[in-house]
C-alpha cells in the first residue's frame, strides 16, 4: 500500500527547482518552494508564469488551469516553515555533496516523521545522503530531466536502505505527474549520467586533441547517431561545472582513468566558461538569438 502525498516542498528555485514546482502544482499538489533568497523565488515564479503562458498559447492548458496552478505555489525563505506540513520534499539544490548533506541533516530535523525525503541529485550517492538522516528508508532519488515540464523521464534511485513502499510510492507519483519512471540502484552516476557524461567527456577530449572542431563533433553525433543535440552543445546546456562535478564523482567512485575529466573541461570551468548559464562555453550565447555560434576560442579548430 503506497503512502498518500498532498503537500510537496521543493528546496531550490533554480532551473530544476522551479521546473519541479511547476509540474507538481500543475498536477494538483500544494507546493512550497523554498530558497534562501526571496529575489530568486520571485524570479522562479515569473519563470513558471512565463512557461505556463506558453502552454496556454499552445492550448495544452487553459488560463484557468494556469491560475489555479500558480495559486498552489507558496514561497518560503525559512526551511522549518516550508517543510512543516510536507508529505514529500524534493531537494533540487546545487550538485555539491557538502551542501546536500547539510540540507538533509536539516530536513531530517524539521520534516514530519512520515515525510519522504527525495533528492534530484544527478550523481551523488543516495546511501551517503541517507546516512546523515534518521530515516534512511524514506530517502530516495527523483532525478528529473531538464527542462522538467517537457522531459518525460524520472530516474528513481534507491539508496541501500530505501524502503520498498517508498519506491512504490515515488514510482506511482511519477506516473501521476505524467512522467515515465525508471528505477535504478545506487552506483556512481546511476544510469543516465554514467552513460551520458563519459560520452560528453570523450567529445571534449576529441576537441582537446584536435581530432575535429566543435561544430563537426556535434554535427557527426546529430546526423550520424540521430542525437537531437550534439554532446558539446548539450554540455553547455547542462552546465560545464555540473559536467565536471559528475565526472569527478564517477572518477572517485570507480577509480578508472576513463572517468577522469578532460583537462580542457577542467580549465574551462576554472576560467568561468560554463556554457549557457555564463553566456559562453563551447558556443557563445547572446540573449534573444537562436543562432548557434561556436566560441571564438575554438574558431581556429573548425575544419572546412
Amino acid at each position: 500500500m503506497s503512502l498518500k502525498l498532498n503537500n510537496v516542498t521543493v528546496i531550490g528555485s533554480g532551473t530544476m527547482g522551479n521546473g519541479i514546482s511547476h509540474v507538481f502544482a500543475q498536477c494538483g499538489f500544494n507546493v512550497s518552494m523554498m530558497d534562501i533568497n526571496q529575489t530568486a523565488l520571485d524570479k522562479a515564479i515569473a519563470t513558471i508564469n512565463k512557461n505556463m503562458d506558453r502552454l496556454v498559447v499552445k492550448g495544452t492548458i487553459t488560463e484557468e488551469v494556469k491560475m489555479q496552478s500558480l495559486s498552489r505555489i507558496k514561497t518560503y525563505t525559512d526551511m522549518a516553515a516550508a517543510v512543516k506540513d510536507a508529505d514529500l520534499v524534493v531537494e533540487a539544490a546545487t550538485e555539491n555533496i557538502d551542501l546536500k548533506l547539510n540540507l538533509f541533516r536539516q530536513l531530517d530535523q524539521h520534516c514530519p516523521e512520515h515525510c519522504i525525503l527525495a533528492t534530484n541529485t544527478s550523481s551523488i550517492s543516495l546511501t551517503r545522503i541517507a546516512s546523515v538522516t534518521k530515516r534512511p528508508g524514506k530517502v530516495i532519488g527523483m532525478h528529473f530531466m531538464n527542462p522538467v515540464p517537457v522531459m518525460k523521464l524520472i530516474e528513481v534511485i534507491n539508496g541501500y536502505g530505501t524502503d520498498a513502499e517508498v519506491t512504490q510510492t515515488i514510482y506511482k507519483l511519477s506516473e501521476q505527474l505524467g512522467k515515465v519512471p525508471c528505477v535504478v540502484n545506487d552506483y556512481p552516476g546511476f544510469i543516465a549520467n554514467r552513460i551520458l557524461l563519459p560520452m560528453i567527456n570523450e567529445a571534449v577530449l576529441a576537441l582537446q586533441e584536435g581530432v575535429a572542431g566543435v561544430a563537426e563533433i556535434d554535427t557527426i553525433m546529430k546526423l550520424g547517431m540521430a542525437h537531437p543535440m550534439g554532446p558539446l552543445q548539450l554540455a553547455d546546456f547542462i552546465g560545464l561545472d555540473t559536467c565536471y562535478s559528475i565526472m569527478n564523482v564517477l572518477h572517485m567512485g570507480f577509480g578508472a582513468q576513463k572517468y577522469a575529466p578532460a583537462t580542457l573541461l577542467a580549465n574551462m570551468v576554472q576560467a568561468g566558461y560554463l556554457g549557457v548559464k555564463s553566456g559562453e562555453g563551447f558556443y557563445k550565447y547572446t540573449a534573444g538569438s537562436k543562432d548557434l555560434v561556436v566560441s571564438e576560442r575554438f574558431a581556429s579548430r573548425v575544419w572546412k
